[in-house]
């Protein structure tokens, strides 16, 4: 599967050319991992716990620990986001958020709220069905149907 930024395909064009990860077939560790993507091992760990790394199906090592390792499918992922943010020039956090309102519709529904009320965002087209069943409704509790 390939990763994309701005609609281009780019599983292997994600990496800065420098950043880019050797052919590695077994799963690396996380100071490789970062490495490879052009970023540090600590940026890798805050990046985890915003939910910006993919999901590991690792189970746990030794006394219950995990220590993480990344396959090259999660390296074009994290690489694919960092330069997702350089071109939006938006913070990792900020990533994260936006992630959130796209999963949480109930979020999703507040921010579109707020940005109404800034002006920033103009309230949602009425459907046309919407308005006629709305009409129905009406009609039918007033018992004129």
């Amino acid at each position: 599967m390939c990763s994309t930024v701005r609609g281009m395909a780019a599983p292997e064009d994600a990496f800065p050319t420098s950043a880019r990860p050797a052919q590695h077939l077994d799963p690396v560790s996380i100071s490789t991992a970062a490495e490879q993507v052009g970023t540090t091992a600590r940026t890798l760990r805050y990046r985890e716990n915003l939910g910006l790394l993919p999901r590991t199906q690792e189970p746990p090592t030794g006394r219950g620990h995990r220590h993480r390792r990344f396959t090259q499918e999660d390296l074009r992922t994290i690489a694919n986001g960092l330069e997702l943010e350089r071109e939006l020039d938006i913070s990792p956090a900020e990533l994260a958020f936006a992630l959130r309102v796209l999963a949480e519709p109930e979020i999703l529904a507040l921010v579109r709220e707020h940005g109404e009320r800034l002006g920033r965002l103009t309230a949602k087209p009425v459907r046309a069905m919407d308005f006629e069943k709305e009409k129905a409704m009406r009609l039918l509790q007033n018992g004129r149907l």
